[in-house]
């Protein structure tokens, strides 16, 4: 099964593509999609709404994990911001007849670690590990689309890679 993790965002998203056999789940590819810093709104929306066609052209993939909104009651104007882009999101999947679960951070943090208030670091760190990456994911973008994607390749019990707790 094939599952496409987004981490929304108005200027960078996170992708990630998984692949989970039922015992093992393989990084495909990830990335980031980057929108022009200067462009209007729309033209951002509708570059984000370009490049999501294009990511599930190449992978075709049977479900679409996204991270949901967190909005901190000072910073209201962000959460309106990203729900722009991740409205962009779900509608080219919803056109492609694609499934979409969406998954708060403190999910997706305690399927990758254990911990709901997990650190970037010691995410970026367990999806290292139990994805055997010569690297930690980079930016913290990539890593949060990855972690998306294995949180969602876990609640349906796909694979449980080695030292993921569930």
């Amino acid at each position: 099964m094939k599952i496409l993790g987004i981490d929304p965002g108005l200027r960078v998203c996170g992708y990630a593509c998984l692949e989970s056999d039922g015992d093992k789940d393989t990084l495909v590819e990830a990335g980031v999609l980057r929108t022009s810093g200067g462009s209007a709104l729309e033209a951002k929306l509708n570059q984000i709404a370009e490049d999501m066609d294009c990511l599930l052209e190449k992978f075709g993939p049977e479900i679409v994990a996204v991270e949901q909104l967190y909005s901190h009651y000072t910073h209201p104007r962000t959460a309106i911001l990203m729900g722009h882009a991740r409205g962009v999101i779900l509608q080219r999947c919803a056109q492609a007849g694609v499934e979409v679960k969406s998954f708060s951070a403190t999910r997706i943090k305690k399927s990758i670690t254990g911990n709901g208030r997990a650190s970037k670091e010691q995410v970026q760190r367990t999806i290292q590990t139990v994805l055997s990456l010569s690297c930690l994911p980079e930016p913290s973008d990539v890593a949060d689309a990855i972690a998306a994607a294995i949180c969602c390749a876990n609640s349906f019990g796909i694979a449980q890679p080695a030292g993921t707790p569930q």
